[in-house]
């Protein structure tokens, strides 16, 4: 179900019947036709383990279950919007920047420990993002939000990409992520995300990088 971009801040989505898509609540600006909302209360295609794993990272953002026939406009807070269109391969994204995504992607939810290990972890307390990333998986469209716009980074194996962590909006591809810093551990305690954190992503694919750390 593909979105189409009105402007930087509002996208449209067609509706046709049995199809549906998923939105954050509060994401619907306008909508033409007859066209049902509902609470999704299972995490959309991800079912019961994706609920647990969004309740677990604190990443409660409800979602709304679009369906029927017509034209719906999205938008949230006057946040920046990128479409980003998946073939078959995995999306990771924060929860919280999620606006909506095709009915036929797989959700799940990933452990950011379980790639970075303790830095992973680390990532989530210092970025205060939280250790988990929602992943969307198949073929469809995803409309993230983004502070001050978005840009895309390709991740080649012989370039791997450093980002801040409160930079970060996704990734996808066959990528590793870790979180390094120039600090000390004493002297990390207290501090927030910045040029002493650095989030690395190497592998093949590609990241999603807001144009500034301003969290959603």
């Amino acid at each position: 179900m593909p979105f189409r971009e009105i402007n930087s801040k509002m996208i449209e989505a067609t509706v046709a019947p049995g199809q549906r898509l998923f939105s954050q609540r509060g994401a619907m600006l306008a909508y033409k036709g007859e066209v049902s909302f509902t609470p999704n209360v299972q995490g959309g295609q991800g079912g019961v383990m994706s609920m647990i794993g969004r309740r677990l990272a604190n990443e409660s953002t409800p979602l709304m279950t679009v369906e029927g026939s017509g034209t719906v406009f999205f938008g949230h807070g006057g946040h920046h919007i990128e479409v980003i269109n998946l073939s078959g391969d995995t999306l990771y994204v924060e929860a919280d920047r999620l606006l909506a995504f095709d009915g036929t992607l797989e959700q799940g939810t990933m452990f950011l420990g379980s790639q970075g290990g303790v830095m992973g972890m680390v990532r989530g307390q210092v970025s205060g993002q939280g250790l988990f990333t929602t992943t969307l998986k198949g073929h469809g469209a995803v409309a993230v939000m983004a502070h001050g716009g978005v840009f895309e980074i390709p991740i080649t194996p012989q370039r791997p990409v450093h980002v801040d962590p409160q930079a970060y909006v996704a990734h996808h591809g066959d990528v590793r992520n870790k979180l390094s810093t120039a600090l000390g551990w004493r002297d990390m305690v207290g501090r927030g995300s910045g040029e002493a954190f650095q989030l690395e992503l190497s592998g093949s694919g590609a990241v999603y990088v807001q144009a500034s750390e301003e969290k959603l």
